[in-house]
């Protein structure tokens, strides 16, 4: 059994997600196949670009409802960067689309005096406990590239807080759904270690360390 799947819709550069999981010692498959995503153990979205057109590729590729279905079958989902910001209900961004709603909250534009987008590393500061985040000391840095950021309507969803202009969510969590703003391929060995736990977390006990 394939135990990542790596969601191909068509956007973004997938074989360096899957080249970061093989470096940390995972089986994962970039695939668009209907019956592997649905075999898989666990799922990654990715996402790079622009918001609605991630959506809409998601859709044109028959897989938004995949997603929606697996998710609540208990299968652990990550998004990764943009495929982060998907898991939220929607974002300003380009006047407003719709995402997939599997964590309540908006995507949100860094403020203009901001330099945009934020490019290099910067530091997460935990905010609660996650499987995900085993061994992941508070302030570790992170590689981040993005315009805009996710604001979760529940503060206990956002497992860690980067500083820009203000505190936004860079991790997030609730129940098996999980997502990362920077991008964990970029990240060295911190990054590899998101996608290492991941990987091993426990599907009935995800919320735990």
């Amino acid at each position: 059994m394939i135990q990542v799947a790596i969601i191909d819709y068509g956007v973004g550069n997938l074989r360096s997600v899957e080249k970061a999981f093989a470096a940390s010692g995972v089986d994962a498959i970039v695939t668009s196949d209907e019956a592997v995503l649905r075999a898989a153990e666990r799922l990654v979205l990715p996402g790079v670009g622009a918001f609605a057109a991630c959506m809409n590729a998601l859709k044109e590729h028959n897989l938004e409802d995949l997603v929606r279905e697996r998710v609540a079958d208990g299968v652990p989902l990550l998004g990764v960067c943009v495929g982060m910001q998907m898991l939220f209900d929607e974002s300003d961004e380009f006047g407003g689309a719709q995402g997939l709603g599997l964590i309540a909250g908006k995507v949100k534009r860094f403020d203009d005096r901001l330099h945009v987008p934020q490019i290099g590393w910067n530091q997460i500061h935990l905010r609660g406990e996650h499987a995900l985040l085993k061994d992941t000391p508070d302030d570790s840095f992170f590689y981040f590239v993005h315009s805009y950021f996710c604001a979760p309507e529940h503060q206990e969803d956002a497992l860690a807080v980067t500083e820009y202009g203000e505190n936004y969510a860079s991790i997030v969590a609730r129940e098996n759904v999980c997502g990362v703003q920077f991008h964990p391929e970029k990240s060295q060995a911190a990054g590899l270690k998101i996608l290492k736990n991941f990987a091993e977390m426990d599907v009935h006990r995800t919320d735990v360390l």
